[in-house]
């Protein structure tokens, strides 16, 4: 498995291509703005892009993906949860970032426990709502892409449209603390983490 990550824009927001090494597939996980970096390694790798996985639905996560759908023909998949945010430049606050307002239509809702396949990889879907309403993790073999629910040693805002405290709290503990000590953890922010650190570490969860 190949696993690339770029960190771009003004809120450094982590996009990740993960693609089999097989079969070249791959799916994007949250492009932000730096669309040129993603084509540069598509293109170097010569990866099939079958999907845009998006974590959540605000602006700092998608500032690319029109641009980037247009390049790879790919479909847009979210949580159901999300999909007004998405369609919604005010809801998904990219009218008031730095970037391209962004308003689009996704091709698939994801809901909890739905797998998503390319090449000899399936990718879980981990519904961790409390950032948003339809905040969700990505379980790829031992990988772990938590978006904006979970990073090292803090946990997501809940202050925003959709937040909730005591939900992303809940979803920590009991859809992402189930997991292994040795799985790797990949926050939408900051560096990557594992969930036996975040399990002994992090102040949130004691």
């Amino acid at each position: 498995m190949l696993i690339r990550e770029l960190s771009s824009g003004v809120y450094g927001a982590n996009c990740f291509i993960v693609a089999s090494q097989e079969t070249k597939d791959a799916i994007i996980i949250d492009p932000s703005d730096n669309t040129k970096g993603l084509m540069d390694i598509i293109n170097d790798e010569k990866l099939n892009v079958k999907y845009i996985v998006l974590t959540h639905g605000h602006g700092d996560h998608i500032g690319g993906i029109v641009e980037l759908k247009d390049a790879t023909n790919s479909e847009i998949l979210i949580h159901e949860d999300d999909k007004e945010m998405l369609e919604d430049k005010e809801l998904n606050l990219s009218s008031q970032m730095p970037m391209v307002t962004v308003e689009i239509s996704p091709d698939v809702l994801l809901k909890d426990g739905d797998l998503i396949k390319f090449g000899n990889l399936e990718a879980k879907v981990i519904h961790t709502k409390g950032h948003t309403k339809g905040c969700i993790s990505i379980k790829i073999g031992d990988n772990i892409f938590t978006g904006d629910t979970l990073f090292k040693g803090s946990i997501g805002r809940t202050d925003l449209y959709g937040g909730s405290y005591d939900d992303i709290i809940a979803s920590i503990k009991d859809k992402l603390m189930i997991y292994e000590d040795h799985i790797k953890v990949y926050p939408g922010h900051g560096p990557s983490s594992t969930i036996g650190y975040e399990r002994n570490n992090n102040p949130f969860l004691r």
